[in-house]
């Protein structure tokens, strides 16, 4: 183990019971990912990539994590296939969807992991909810902060606060 890292996630989820997929995963990741110290209200997106499916509901995550980085993608794929993800198609819909948008301030680059997430300043979906829990974070490559992100998002797909069903 190393010393904590503050990593920011998105949970996604467009299949089921979304609400309860990502309470489940919350619970999950705070079991086995590091303590959740702060995470964002949820959100209805519309699908983006391939609009033609059921809305979203998206939130972000802080997790303090004493993992690497490949430990924290195993820990976030293991999240998404308890709650029965299967992987069909790009951009398909999901029962949940865990992405690593920041993990502290590196720029990791490998086959299986890219952090940043690469599209995070194109995804409205993601900036929302990122944004009312760490605006003020500087992207580690452009040193923007993610409300300057979200300001110049050319991502036109609503995002509403849910308020529930």
């Amino acid at each position: 183990m190393s010393e904590p890292v503050l990593a920011y996630l998105l949970l996604g989820s467009n299949l089921g019971n979304r609400a309860a997929l990502l309470a489940q995963a919350r619970a999950r990741l705070a079991a086995t990912a590091g303590a959740i110290v702060a995470e964002s209200g949820l959100y209805e997106t519309a699908a983006w990539g391939r609009e033609d499916q059921p809305a979203f509901l998206n939130q972000a995550l802080a997790v303090l994590t004493a993992l690497s980085p490949e430990a924290l993608l195993a820990t976030c794929q293991a999240a998404e296939q308890a709650a029965g993800r299967e992987r069909l198609e790009h951009w398909g819909s999901r029962t949940l969807d865990v992405d690593i948008l920041f993990f502290g301030h590196e720029t990791i680059a490998t086959p299986t992991l890219s952090v940043p997430h690469p599209r995070l300043a194109e995804r409205r979906f993601a900036l929302v909810p990122l944004a009312e829990i760490a605006g003020s974070l500087a992207h580690p490559q452009s040193d923007e902060t993610v409300a300057t992100l979200l300001a110049r998002c050319p991502d036109p797909l609503p995002v509403r606060p849910w308020p529930g069903e």
